[in-house]
C-alpha cells in the first residue's frame, strides 16, 4: 500500500503523562495526570488487597495503575467525543464497554 506523497512533514506531539502510586496497607491507589500542552486530564484509581491474601506490593501498583489507565482512556474517549460534537460530526455508535466503569 503506498501513501499519496506529501509536502508537509508529519506532525509529532509530545503528551506528557505522570504516575503516582500511593500505598497505604491494604490500599494502593494511582493517580495520572496527563498533560497534552492545551489540556490536563486526571484520572484515580484504587486497588484493596483482602486481608487474606500476601502483601505484594507490586500486585496493588498493578491493578490500581491499569484502572487508572483505563480511566484515563474513558476520560480521552469522552473529550474527544465532546470535541465531535461540538464542530457538529455526526455521530456515530458508541461501542459497549469492554469493562465497567471504575469512576
Amino acid at each position: 500500500m503506498t501513501r499519496p506523497v506529501s509536502s508537509r512533514p508529519p506532525a509529532v506531539k509530545e503528551w506528557r503523562l505522570n504516575l503516582y502510586l500511593s500505598e497505604h496497607d491494604p490500599d494502593t491507589t494511582a493517580r495520572i495526570v496527563l498533560d497534552t500542552g492545551d489540556n490536563v486530564l486526571e484520572s484515580h484509581a484504587e486497588a484493596r488487597r483482602s486481608p487474606y491474601d500476601p502483601a505484594m506490593a507490586d500486585i496493588g501498583d498493578e491493578l490500581a495503575a491499569g484502572r487508572a489507565l483505563m480511566a484515563m482512556g474513558r476520560l480521552l474517549l469522552r473529550a474527544a467525543a465532546g470535541d465531535m460534537k461540538a464542530i457538529g460530526a455526526t455521530e456515530t455508535e458508541t461501542p459497549a464497554p469492554l469493562w465497567p466503569s471504575q469512576e
